[in-house]
């Protein structure tokens, strides 16, 4: 026995802090595999697979330009923040699981159009003058 009535028999334990990081981290590693494992990408997580289901063509296809103009504002974000030494690491963890989210939505939004054989092509030019 020490002083304070421990035994000294067992080895160090590690600080509660360090615990709470290693568990942190395994979660982490472990979300970030789940989402390798996922066809749609890590994104799919968040996206509701019925949410689609009522929308017609016409409010698919803004909906599409919606998340167009997302995907290109949240892929300029991430490129500019790219720039700076640490910046990819602090663009990856303020903006990519966003990303990753409205990819994923795309997807299934590709997917209920197709299903409901939605055209999200815009006529030619020539196609216009004919008419």
């Amino acid at each position: 026995m020490n002083v304070r009535g421990k035994s000294a028999s067992h080895g160090p334990r590690p600080a509660p802090m360090r615990a709470h990081w290693r568990t942190a981290a395994a979660s982490l590693v472990l979300c970030a595999l789940t989402g390798c494992g996922m066809s749609d990408g890590a994104g799919a997580l968040f996206v509701d697979p019925g949410r689609y289901t009522l929308y017609r063509c016409e409010d698919l296809a803004a909906r599409r330009q919606v998340l167009a103009t997302r995907e290109n504002e949240l892929r300029g974000l991430i490129e500019k923040a790219s720039e700076s030494a640490a910046g990819s690491v602090i663009g990856s963890l303020a903006y990519r699981s966003e990303y990753d989210s409205v990819l994923a939505e795309q997807k299934l939004l590709q997917r209920k159009a197709g299903e409901k054989n939605c055209s999200f092509a815009v006529p030619l030019q020539s196609d216009q003058t004919l008419r």
